[in-house]
């Protein structure tokens, strides 16, 4: 039982700090994200508010590089023609410590994708993710997911 706690915890801790003008998705990866499991995230935007994109993510230490590659595409429901993007992010200080937040092996990180990113027009829209590593099968992500959010909100 507190095992579960244990990985319920953050969730609901992090939950509990989103304004009720955010939308969070996140995905359970288990502590390994194959290079073929692409990540897909489906949201509706309903105003021409810009928006943030933010992406989340939860590693361990099992997790063995200091950066984290990925691949990132948005279409809008119904497009054929797709905005894709090559990213890289810092997960570790050159000493190696974390970046991000947390206790215990787990940590949190946010990564902007999109800052005051106006949507072309209201919709269904989907990003896509995968990692974009050497190796195929990444060990210590523990949960990936994205965070919509008004611009306003930006910190």
């Amino acid at each position: 039982m507190s095992k579960w706690l244990f990985f319920l915890l953050p969730s609901l801790l992090f939950l509990a700090a989103c304004s009720k003008n955010e939308e969070v998705y996140m995905h359970s990866l288990d502590g390994k994200w194959n290079k073929k499991d692409r990540q897909i995230f489906t949201f509706e935007i309903k105003d021409a508010q810009p928006k943030n994109i933010v992406f989340v993510v939860r590693n361990n230490n099992d997790y063995p590089y200091s950066n984290l590659r990925l691949f990132s595409t948005l279409l809008k429901k119904g497009d054929k023609q797709a905005a894709t993007d090559t990213l890289n992010y810092l997960m570790a200080k050159p000493n190696g410590e974390w970046l991000g937040s947390g206790f215990g092996e787990t940590r949190e990180i946010l990564f902007q994708y999109k800052t005051n990113f106006r949507f072309p027009t209201p919709g269904t829209y989907t990003v896509t993710v995968h990692q974009a590593m050497r190796k195929d099968i990444l060990p210590g992500i523990e949960d990936f997911g994205i965070r919509i959010e008004p611009s306003s909100n930006l910190k």
